[in-house]
C-alpha cells in the first residue's frame, strides 16, 4: 500500500486522539499533513511535536499566543480561525478525518467533498443537518464519505454482503445509556455527573449526554437515512446493553448480517483509514467464550422521547434535522452547566422542531438559517426554564 496523506480536524478530541493512536500503530503508512483543534493549544502542540504536520490550525483565536509559544513555526505552519480550518480540506491529501464536534463540522465536510477528497466522517451532524446537500456534490466530484461512527461503520461493512435492492432493514443498536432501567419519574432529578457515566463507551461530554437521552441514536437514524439513501421506514433501533453488536442489516431473504467487536473506536477508524483494504489489528478483539449473553429490547420512546422526535424529523426531512440537531446542542450545553433539567432536553428539541417551519428542499443558507433560528429559540427556552 502507498503512504496515505491525512488531515485530521478535531485532533485533540476523543476521535482525533484515537485516530492518531491508529496512525502511530502503523508507522510508515500515513503522512499527517495537518492537524486542527478548537482551543486545546497544549495538546495540539504536543501532537505537532510527535507527528510533525506541515500545518496546525486552532479555530479559537483566543489561544493563538499559547500555540505560538509551544510550536516551532519553521517546522509547522500555524493557522488560526474557522476559515483556515475549512481551508485545510483543500490541501494535497488523500483523506480528511472530520472529528469536529457538533454542527461546526458541516462546512468542513462540505468543503472536503467539494474538493473531491475522501471524507472519513465522525461528525454525524454534517449529514444530519446538511444531508440534502451532499448527494449532488458527491456525484459531481467523485468524493467518498466513509463513516467512522461504530454503528454506521458496522452498517457499511454489513451492506457489502448484498445489493441495495436487497436491503430490507437497517438495524442500529444502542446500549440504552445509563438510564435504561432508571425510574422514569426520577429522570428529572438526574445530574450531569450521573449522565456522564456511560456504561460501555468513553466519549466526550456532549455525545455522552446524547447517549443518555438517546438523542444520539436519533441523530444516527437521520444520518443513516442520508448516508445509505434508505427511507426512514427501513431503519430501526434496538437496545443492546452489551454493546458487542454495533449494528445489523437485514436482507430480503431474512438473513441478518451483524458486525461484532468489543467497544473500541479504533476499530472503525482503522477500517476507514485503510479502506478498501483490511489490516491486522487487535482493536476490539472478542473472546467469544467469555460472552455469556447478548440481549435485545425495544427502546422506550416514552422514557426517551428525543428518539421518537428524531424519527419524525427524519420523515419530514429538509431543514427539520438541522433544527433537531441545533436545539439539542443548545439544550445539552444548558444541562451540562446545570441551567435546565435532564428531561428538559427532549422538551426543548420538540418545541424547536414544532415551531420552526421546514424548508423541504434547502440550500446551504436555508440550513444555516434553520440552525440559527433553532439555537436562538432553544437558548430562549433554556433561559426561561433555568432551574
Amino acid at each position: 500500500m502507498s503512504i496515505k496523506k491525512v488531515v485530521i480536524l478535531g485532533s485533540t478530541g476523543s476521535i482525533g486522539r484515537a485516530t492518531l493512536d491508529v496512525i502511530k500503530k502503523h508507522p510508515g503508512r500515513f503522512d499527517v499533513i495537518a492537524l486542527a483543534a478548537y482551543s486545546n493549544a497544549e495538546l495540539l502542540a504536543e501532537q505537532c511535536r510527535q507527528f510533525r504536520p506541515r500545518y496546525a490550525c486552532l479555530a479559537n483565536r483566543n489561544h493563538s499566543d499559547t500555540l505560538r509559544a509551544l510550536v516551532n513555526e519553521r517546522k509547522t505552519k500555524l493557522l488560526f480561525g474557522e476559515e483556515e480550518l475549512v481551508h485545510l480540506t483543500s490541501l494535497n491529501t488523500d483523506i480528511v478525518v472530520n472529528a469536529v464536534v457538533g454542527a461546526a463540522g458541516l462546512r468542513a465536510s462540505l468543503a472536503t467533498v467539494q474538493n473531491g477528497k475522501t471524507l472519513a466522517l465522525a461528525n454525524k451532524e454534517s449529514l444530519v443537518s446538511g444531508g440534502p446537500l451532499f448527494p449532488e456534490i458527491v456525484k459531481k466530484t467523485g468524493s467518498r464519505i466513509l463513516p467512522i461512527d461504530s454503528e454506521h461503520s458496522a452498517l457499511w461493512q454489513a451492506l457489502s454482503c448484498g445489493k441495495p435492492s436487497e436491503i430490507k432493514r437497517l438495524i442500529i443498536t444502542a446500549s440504552g445509556g445509563p438510564f435504561r432501567t432508571f425510574p422514569a419519574e426520577k429522570l428529572a432529578e438526574v445530574t450531569p455527573e450521573q449522565a456522564l457515566q456511560h456504561p460501555t463507551w468513553k466519549m466526550g461530554s456532549k455525545i455522552t449526554i446524547d447517549s443518555a437521552t438517546l438523542a444520539n441514536k436519533g441523530l444516527e437514524v437521520i444520518e443513516a437515512v442520508a448516508l445509505f439513501s434508505v427511507p426512514v421506514e427501513r431503519v430501526s433501533v434496538v437496545i443492546h446493553p452489551q454493546s458487542i453488536i454495533h449494528s445489523m442489516v437485514e436482507f430480503i431473504d431474512s438473513s441478518i448480517i451483524a458486525q461484532l467487536s468489543q467497544p473500541d473506536m479504533r476499530l472503525p477508524i482503522t477500517y476507514a483509514l485503510f479502506w478498501p483494504n483490511r489490516v491486522e489489528s487487535d482493536y476490539g478483539q472478542l473472546d467469544l467464550k467469555a460472552l455469556h449473553q447478548l440481549t435485545f429490547e425495544q427502546p422506550d420512546m416514552k422514557r426517551f422521547p428525543a428518539l421518537r422526535v428524531a424519527f419524525e424529523v427524519a420523515r419530514s426531512g429538509g431543514t427539520a434535522p438541522a433544527v433537531f440537531n441545533a436545539a439539542n446542542e443548545v439544550a445539552v450545553a444548558g444541562f451540562l452547566r446545570k441551567a435546565i433539567r435532564f428531561t428538559d432536553i427532549a422538551d426543548i428539541i420538540f418545541e424547536a422542531v414544532d415551531t420552526i417551519p421546514v424548508v423541504s428542499q434547502p440550500k446551504l443558507d436555508d440550513i444555516l438559517d434553520a440552525d440559527r433560528q433553532a439555537r436562538e429559540l432553544a437558548q430562549q427556552i433554556v433561559e426561561r426554564n433555568v432551574c
